[in-house]
């Protein structure tokens, strides 16, 4: 669980410092849902949001190819 935490932590360092910060951010809340139900429905709503977002990337990109 403390390593969940810190990858958090430092991600959030990453997101105003040079660095992956969403990648730790989202790779700490995966640790941490292996133990935390909190984290586990943060990391699932993500999961969705990530899935529609390339929903849609695919939907435009199939759509500028037929154009």
């Amino acid at each position: 669980m403390t390593v969940g935490f810190i990858l958090v932590v430092l991600g959030l360092v990453m997101l105003v410092t040079p660095g992956p910060g969403l990648l730790f951010i989202f790779l700490g809340l995966s640790v941490l849902a292996l133990e935390l139900e909190w984290a586990r429905e943060i990391n699932k709503q993500g999961m969705q949001g990530l899935e529609k977002i390339v929903a849609n990337i695919k939907q435009f990109f199939k759509f500028k190819k037929k154009g």
